[in-house]
């Protein structure tokens, strides 16, 4: 492992083919999953200074900073990256449901043999 991006200590994140990378968040008072969203590096400059969670949205094709219309803002308590810099996962203090459904997470849903199970 001579690979400065594996190893070493300097941000350079690698985003896909379509500039985008995968972000985990957590709840960091019981490290529950709340999400999973994009971001693109505008996304990950501006959460990185805001220390709140701003991602990119694939289908309206825009930024948008968690909570802008719900007011359920993820206020980030702490970054980390993989390995090879291509996921970052951000443990955040949730102000409000995650979820557009008015979930705390947006996995709330149990998957089974016979469907879904709310948890």
């Amino acid at each position: 492992m001579n690979d400065d991006q594996e190893s070493g200590l300097t941000l350079n994140p690698k985003f896909d083919a379509n500039g985008l990378m995968t972000a985990v968040i957590t709840d960091e008072a019981d490290g529950a999953v709340l999400m999973v969203g994009h971001m693109n590096a505008e996304a990950l400059a501006q959460s990185m200074e805001s220390r709140t969670a701003v991602f990119f949205s694939r289908s309206r094709q825009r930024l948008w900073q968690k909570g802008e219309s719900s007011g359920n803002v993820l206020h980030i308590i702490e970054m980390r990256i993989d390995c090879d810099q291509d996921a970052i996962w951000m443990i955040a203090r949730p102000q409000g449901p995650t979820c557009h459904t008015g979930a705390r997470s947006c996995f709330y849903r149990r998957v089974t043999g016979k469907g879904l199970v709310p948890v």
